[in-house]
This record gives structure tokens, sequence and C-alpha cells, in this order.
């Protein structure tokens, strides 16, 4: 009696659910394109009325640290799943329209350059879902940046700032033995007089000095909320510290060298030289800071390990 044996056969995979269909290298181009053409003018504009102003230069820098900051993340939002939440794309999409709708047709930069954060939003949301906007929160946010400061906000603010910075610089250096005297926001050295503009302690320099503030804090990548909510609220006082030191320089520049020594600084270094003293304030502050609160888990091993 024979006995027929049949081959075993492994059980069948079940297929793969079709993966969703990637951003292909076309539709990115067409997106670039779209964009460029949307806001290429706004920038051209905002270089034009804005960034040419004393005091307000910041902003060409601002956006090379805004592409800095998305290209850094774009690996990762590449290899986020597609997804498409129509609805809420749908509403920030509108609000973006609206704002540079207004913006275009009535000559306000600071309502074109605005609706470049609710665009982005939907655009992201339209390919990537809630997950693309996580990974690109904080290059959104620092998109705010871009945007001029409304002209009423800045002449309210500025002048208390600027009293603040010139009462500080006087008793600086009165206590330091100088021959200073001070009328209002105008400071007397000697035979000299100089007035504190807005571009050297307006509320655009601070504005300024706080987007280098935000992007330290990014860099360093802290876990530890307590560091990064301290670093935060000393931001502003390092800003005011900056531009209190940018008056002083300029007063002795100005006292030892003469009046035309003073002014060329002005136009000339002053500027970079407020953003070397904000950030080396800020980094200084910072390792002040984790002497005491660690950034992170290594950080918070090594002062244990101090410690000990």
């Amino acid at each position: 009696m024979s006995t027929s044996s049949s081959s075993l056969q492994a059980p069948a995979q079940p297929a793969s659910a079709p993966a969703g269909n990637a951003i292909s290298l076309m539709e990115l181009i067409a997106l670039a394109i779209g964009l460029l053409a949307m806001y290429v003018p706004t920038y051209m504009k905002l270089d034009a009325q804005v960034w040419s102003q004393e005091g307000q230069g910041h902003g060409p820098v601002m956006l090379a640290l805004t592409i800095w900051l998305v290209w850094k993340r774009w690996p990762e939002l590449m290899a986020a799943p597609d997804q498409n939440k129509f609805v809420p794309a749908s509403l920030f999409m509108l609000v973006a329209v609206f704002f540079y709708v207004i913006g275009r047709s009535q000559d306000f930069p600071e309502f074109e350059a605005s609706s470049q954060i609710p665009l982005v939003i939907a655009i992201l949301l339209s390919l990537k879902g809630w997950r693309g906007v996580k990974i690109m929160a904080f290059p959104i946010f620092f998109l705010i940046f871009l945007i001029p400061l409304p002209q009423i906000l800045v002449m309210v603010v500025t002048a208390p700032l600027k009293m603040g910075v010139s009462v500080v610089a006087e008793a600086a250096l009165h206590a330091a033995g100088y021959p200073m005297g001070r009328t209002g926001v105008t400071l007397s050295i000697g035979q000299y007089q100089l007035l504190v503009a807005d571009a050297c302690a307006g509320l655009n320099s601070i504005f300024a000095l706080e987007a280098i503030g935000v992007f330290y804090m990014s860099m360093m990548g802290y876990t530890n909320p307590k560091r990064n909510i301290l670093i935060a609220l000393l931001i502003l006082p390092i800003s005011f510290a900056s531009n209190v030191i940018r008056v002083i320089t300029l007063v002795l520049v100005t006292y030892y060298f003469g009046d035309e020594a003073g002014q060329g600084f002005v136009h000339g270094f002053a500027g970079i030289m407020l953003f070397m003293i904000a950030t080396m304030l800020t980094v200084a502050t910072d390792t002040l800071i984790g002497r005491f609160i660690p950034g992170n888990k290594e950080e918070e091993a090594q002062l244990t390990a101090q410690k000990a």
C-alpha cells in the first residue's frame, strides 16, 4: 500500500499595504518655484523699505538662519510618512491668503511677511500632517523674526528703552571717573554730545538680539525645561546690557578719538559688535547657569559626580 506524500509549502505572505505616494522631485520644484514667485518680491520690498534702514539690517541674517534651520531638519521631514490633513490645512491656507492679499494690495510688508507662517503650516499639513508641523516647529517660529515690527509699537517701546540705556551708560561712565552729563537721551562727555539713537537702544535692536538668543537655545538642544526657561528669561536683560555696552563704547571712542571716529564706528562696526557682545554674554550666562542647572542627563551626571 503506497502513500502519497504531499509537499509542504509555506503559507503565502499577505501583500503589504502600498506605501503612501512619496513627494516627487518635480512636485518639490514646483512648490519651491511658487514660493519664490510669491515671496521674492516681498523680500525685495523688505530690503528696500526696512532692512536698509539703520538698526534694521538683521533681516537677511534671520532669513539665512531660517533657511539653515529648515535644511538641518529636511531629512527628518522627508522621512516622515505622508499625510493630508485637509481641513486644518485649508483653514491655515485661508488665513495665509487673507494676510498675503491684504499686505500686497495695501502695501503692508508686515502682513505679507506674516502670511508665510500660516502658508508653511498649511503646506506641511497637506503633505506630512501634524508630524511635519512638529518637525519644522522651530523654523516656523523663527519666521517671526523676519516680520517687521509695527511702527507704532516701536515708537511706544523705544522711548523708555533709550532712556534706560542712557541712564545706565551715564551712571557707569560717571562712576568710572569720566566727565559725564545727560539731558534726556543726550549724553555729554567733555566737549562732545551724543544722542542715543533708536538704532543704539531701540526695540528693533532688542528684537534682533532676542532672535540670536532663541537661536542659541535651539543650537544647544537642552532637554531640561528649567534651563531653557531661565535662559529665555535672561535673554531680554542680556540684550539690554549689550546695548548699554555698545553705547558706552561709542561714547569712549568719541571721547578719545573725536566725533568723526565715533560716527564712523556707528555706521561701521557698531552693529557687528552688538551681536558679538550679545553672543558672548549669552554663552557666559549659560555657562554660569550650567554650574547649577544641568541641560541634559549627561550634564546632570557630571554635576552629581562633582558633588559626590
